[in-house]
C-alpha cells in the first residue's frame, strides 16, 4: 500500500463577512494514502470532494477556522464522507452564524493529534485571522497546513471582525517560522511556499502593518 500523500482539490465560490461579499478559489486538502484520509477545510463543493476522496475511508473533517468560506459545505461534505468535523472553540461564533442548529462534532485543542494512513498531523493553535484558527504540522510529511493564516508573502488578512494583525504576527513567528526551513506550507488559497522563503520576511511584513 501506497504510503501517506498530500493532494489538492481548488474549490470555488463565495466569502462573506462584515457585509461584503467576495469570489474566492479554496485549496481543500486531502491527506492519506489509498485506504484512508483526512479532508482539511472542504470548501464549496461537497460533491467534487466527495469525488476527490473516492472510495476510501475519511477518518476526520479539520477546519483551520471557522469563516464561511471554509465551513458553508463542511457539513454536507462530512455527511456524503461518514466523517466528524473538528474545530477550535474559539471560532464557535463564526461556525454559528453558518449553522445555527448544531456546533461542530468535536473540539480542536493545541496539540491535538491526528493520525492517517501512518503520519500524524499536530494541531497547532494560530490565533489571528480568527480566534480560533489552527494549522496542522506534519513533520514526516515535512509539511504544514497553515489555512488563512501564512500564505506565500505573508500573513492572512486581519483587517476584519475577530482578526488581529498583532495576534497573527505573533502565531506566525512563534508557531510557524519556527518549523524546520524546508517545511512546505500548504495554505487555505493560493500557491504553496515554504518556512525558508516566509521566514526572512517577518521583519517587513510588521513595518507593513495589516
Amino acid at each position: 500500500m501506497a504510503g501517506a500523500r498530500i493532494e489538492r482539490l481548488v474549490t470555488s465560490g463565495t466569502f462573506s463577512l462584515d457585509g461584503g461579499t467576495w469570489d474566492v478559489d479554496n485549496n481543500v486538502w486531502i491527506v492519506g494514502n489509498d485506504a484512508e484520509v483526512i479532508v482539511i477545510d472542504p470548501a464549496h463543493d461537497a460533491t467534487a470532494i466527495r469525488a476527490a476522496v473516492g472510495d476510501r475511508r475519511t477518518l476526520a473533517v479539520l477546519l483551520t477556522h471557522g469563516h464561511d468560506d471554509h465551513i458553508r459545505a463542511a457539513r454536507e461534505t462530512a455527511a456524503l464522507l461518514g466523517a466528524p468535523i473538528h474545530l477550535h472553540p474559539s471560532d464557535r461564533m463564526l461556525w454559528d452564524a453558518v449553522y445555527s442548529d448544531a456546533g461542530p462534532d468535536a473540539d480542536i485543542a493545541d496539540g491535538d493529534a491526528f493520525e492517517v494512513a501512518g503520519v500524524t498531523l499536530t494541531a497547532l493553535h494560530t490565533p489571528g485571522h480568527s480566534p480560533g484558527s489552527v494549522s496542522f504540522v506534519s513533520p514526516a510529511l515535512a509539511a504544514v497546513f497553515t489555512g488563512d493564516t501564512l500564505f506565500q508573502g505573508g500573513p492572512g488578512a486581519t483587517g476584519r471582525s475577530y482578526s488581529d494583525f498583532p495576534t497573527i504576527i505573533a502565531s506566525i513567528r512563534d508557531r510557524l517560522l519556527t518549523l524546520p526551513a524546508e517545511t512546505r506550507v500548504h495554505t487555505g488559497h493560493g500557491d504553496d511556499t515554504t518556512i525558508a522563503a516566509e521566514a526572512p520576511e517577518l521583519a517587513a511584513w510588521i513595518a507593513r502593518g495589516h
